[in-house]
């Protein structure tokens, strides 16, 4: 999801300025409706919506004109898959409050990946964040909501800020247990504020101890979705597209 889509037309289809162009994607649970814009007479560009399962789903190029019945111009298929970040916050989500896994992803602190690449896997693993369907009951410290305060243990918040993931901190602080975890200290004494502050993470440290701390800017920034029953709208500001997604 929410990456660029380019369509091309064909000579034929090449229509006045006031014909408008939908994609509409079907798959077995989800439909999602994208509005486009016109780049030139002879290209379209929209967003790829983030679907709920991977699947081949049927995709329609329609077309829109006042006054006129909507035409299906062109039918192709399209394929979403799931990649290493998919992978990686699926793992992340299951391992919330598992000290075993938790400790296992620390080794990742010792490779210290360079700076582009941290920053890559920051923005590759929120955006799937993003899409994953946590449960109702899902909560950043685990599952077991016993657990007091002062029983020192490893977070998803410390992972994510030990590594420097601004983006994916931002989404935790976002979901339940995200500001508790704050205060929570790990076996070496450290929580995931005092990590920031130790590693120089300036950015990091001012998202979790400024209460008006803005949204990293980001791909995050470009969008703003408006939920409703089983229907959900989502809208790019970068490239001003919309789009409508309803749950069979």
């Amino acid at each position: 999801g929410d990456s660029v889509i380019t369509v091309q037309l064909t000579e034929e289809d090449k229509v006045e300025d006031d014909v408008v162009f939908y994609l509409v994607f079907t798959g077995s649970t989800v439909q999602h409706c994208t509005s486009t814009r016109k780049i030139n007479p002879g290209s379209l560009e929209t967003i790829s919506p983030g679907h709920d399962c991977c699947e081949t789903v049927k995709v329609a190029l329609c077309a829109s004109r006042e006054g006129h019945p909507v035409l299906v111009v062109a039918e192709e298929s399209f394929q979403f898959v799931q990649d290493e970040a998919y992978d990686a916050a699926q793992f992340l989500a299951t391992c919330a409050g598992n000290q075993q896994a938790l400790n296992f992803t620390r080794f990742l602190d010792r490779s210290r990946p360079p700076a582009a690449d941290v920053d890559f896997l920051d923005e590759k693993v929120a955006l799937a964040f993003r899409h994953l369907k946590l449960p109702a009951e899902w909560n950043v410290l685990g599952a077991d909501q016993s657990l007091t305060d002062n029983i020192p243990r490893e977070t998803l918040m410390h992972f994510a800020v030990r590594l420097g993931l601004l983006r994916l901190t931002w989404f935790l602080l976002q979901q339940p247990g995200g500001r508790g975890a704050l205060s929570i200290h790990n076996n070496e004494g450290a929580t995931p504020v005092s990590l920031a502050l130790e590693r120089g993470y300036q950015k990091l440290h001012q998202l979790l101890t400024e209460e008006e701390a803005r949204e990293p800017d980001s791909w995050s920034t470009l969008s703003h979705t408006v939920y409703s029953g089983d229907y959900s709208v989502k809208h790019h500001r970068k490239l001003n597209v919309y789009m409508l997604t309803a749950e069979a």
